[in-house]
């Protein structure tokens, strides 16, 4: 993740593909441990990203559509991906508790990184007033799953 201090310029048009694709990371992160676990926290939390990470999404293609904006690839979407690859890999090789614990604490370090790159990066260099408003009307939910996700992360002993 990208940290406030080295983080390059972005447009608006970049700042949206990154904005979507954090969500759609954490969306796949989700579905993944649908498949993997049996535990009911973990199920409730992971369908909790997918519903509204997807949600975020649409907002975010419904603005980028009445602006007439085309999401823009760069360098920190390619990496978020890639990173995400990773991530996805190591949660695939585990199983049971074991998957519980590392999903939950991804979700808890993900969602941490994601807030401070939102907060220190992506509002701050919006030029767009309503890309900028949606970001900031995103960030209280975003807080709000991350102490979801440290709430579950003390419950299985994370």
């Amino acid at each position: 993740m990208v940290y406030a201090q080295s983080a390059p310029s972005f447009n608006d048009a970049e700042i949206a593909s990154i904005a979507v694709t954090a969500n759609d990371i954490d969306i796949k992160y989700g579905e993944l441990a649908l498949t993997k676990t049996k535990n009911k926290e973990i199920t409730n939390f992971a369908k909790t990203m997918i519903n509204d990470h997807k949600a975020v999404i649409q907002q975010a293609v419904d603005l980028v559509t009445k602006l007439k904006v085309t999401p823009q690839d760069n360098a920190l979407s390619k990496q978020l991906n890639a990173d995400a690859e990773t991530t996805r890999k190591m949660l695939s090789s585990k199983k049971g508790a074991a998957f519980n614990k590392a999903y939950i604490d991804n979700e808890v370090a993900y969602h941490e990184a994601v807030i401070g790159a939102v907060k220190d990066v992506l509002i701050p260099q919006s030029q767009n007033a309503e890309l900028k408003a949606l970001l900031e009307a995103v960030l209280p939910a975003l807080e709000t799953h991350l102490e979801h996700a440290k709430m579950v992360q003390k419950n299985i002993g994370g």
